[in-house]
């Protein structure tokens, strides 16, 4: 099995926290089609024949273009591999694309899986994000979607200029009430360069600070498994059985492969692993599909260890301590040290030798990964 990831690289416009490779040019939408149909017949000996577990429609804002390239795609990709009434496929999509008659194309041609980029659903805090959409908009089509797919997920941000922990609770109850299947929590982050960072940097704007972010994420996370959802990723809550299978799938180091420019691939073959990307150029793209890929390499063991005890973190899998000392690089005294300062913080538990992140190390995962890979 293998999942298939395809970057859609149009926007609108650029928003404000973005660092995603993107362009603003929607007049190159039939072009770039034309040339993913070059790129995939190319990579197709990589997954024909197989069963396609999950196909992931990201970018960008992949609900700019008509649903009838993705539906030309999809029909290219299902005469190469085996795509099933089981196979996921969802499909990235802001709110002020859509409508009744989008939603019904978009599940015609075979999407049967929504993520909406709503952020937020206060007026307010929209405006200090930059987002196009209403707080009206975002709950009118995340209800027309939940009749039309049988899974649909929103994006909620949390730390917004301005924004208060009340505020943030405002959303997590609104999407609560939506009764979505899938609910993603993401931070805001300052991305350098962005222009939301050289606004920063300026004093044109100031950020909630990192104690207040880490409260709204405990509220998140005190929220919504409270009320039966699993938070079986860092950022990811899902009701039982209706987590995102191409992102899980990606997390456990399975294969997949990406199309479009900047998408990244991970392959496994004869035991080897090797991770390859496209060119973050729609130029490049354009003009060599079929040679899109400029960066390759295969994952050496020590690549492997570091990846596997990373991921497995972020989706509190838990790692074997055996397998911790093989690839620690300090040594297990000092190895044993480490687990069990991070045991004392309450970030990790361990049980029958085996480590796992607390639901309180979530929010620690990056420093616990650091001190599990030290030097």
């Amino acid at each position: 099995m293998i999942c298939l990831y395809v970057h859609i690289p149009f926007c609108r416009e650029r928003c404000p926290y973005c660092d995603f490779f993107l362009v603003t040019k929607p007049g190159f939408v039939e072009r770039f089609f034309e040339a993913l149909a070059v790129e995939t017949t190319a990579k197709a000996p990589l997954f024909a024949g197989q069963v396609i577990e999950a196909i992931h429609f990201g970018g960008g804002t992949p609900s700019l273009v008509s649903p009838s390239f993705i539906g030309a795609w999809l029909s290219q990709v299902s005469g190469l591999a085996q795509i099933s009434s089981e196979t996921e496929i969802t499909l990235e999509a802001n709110p002020e694309d859509l409508s009744p008659a989008s939603l019904d194309a978009l599940k015609a041609v075979g999407v049967n899986r929504l993520s909406i980029g709503v952020q937020s659903f206060a007026d307010r805090k929209l405006r200090a994000l930059g987002r196009a959409h209403s707080a009206a908009d975002a709950r009118r089509v995340v209800s027309e979607a939940l009749e039309r797919f049988r899974s649909v997920s929103v994006d909620l941000m949390c730390g917004a200029e301005g924004e208060t922990l009340a505020e943030w609770e405002g959303d997590l109850r609104a999407a609560l009430d939506l009764r979505l299947q899938h609910i993603s929590v993401y931070m805001l982050t300052l991305e350098e360069k962005t222009r939301l960072w050289r606004d920063v940097q300026k004093g044109l704007r100031r950020l909630p600070g990192e104690e207040a972010q880490a409260a709204m994420y405990r509220l998140a996370a005190e929220l919504l498994c409270g009320a039966g959802y699993r938070h079986y990723e860092i950022s990811n809550f899902a009701l039982e059985g209706r987590h995102s299978r191409y992102n899980l799938a990606s997390w456990m180091r399975e294969p997949y492969l990406g199309f479009g420019p900047a998408a990244h691939s991970f392959i496994v073959s004869s035991g080897a692993q090797t991770r390859f990307s496209n060119a973050s150029s729609l130029t490049k793209y354009l003009a060599d599909a079929a040679g899109a890929v400029d960066f390759r390499e295969a994952l050496t063991e020590a690549q492997r260890f570091d990846e596997e005890v990373f991921l497995s973190l972020r989706i509190r899998r838990p790692l074997s301590v055996g397998f911790l000392r093989k690839g620690h690089k300090l040594g297990h005294q000092h190895l044993d040290s480490v687990l069990a300062a991070l045991q004392e913080k309450g970030w990790i538990e361990l049980d029958g030798g085996a480590v796992s992140l607390t639901e309180a190390g979530f929010l620690f995962a990056d420093l616990v990964a650091a001190e599990l890979l030290s030097e």
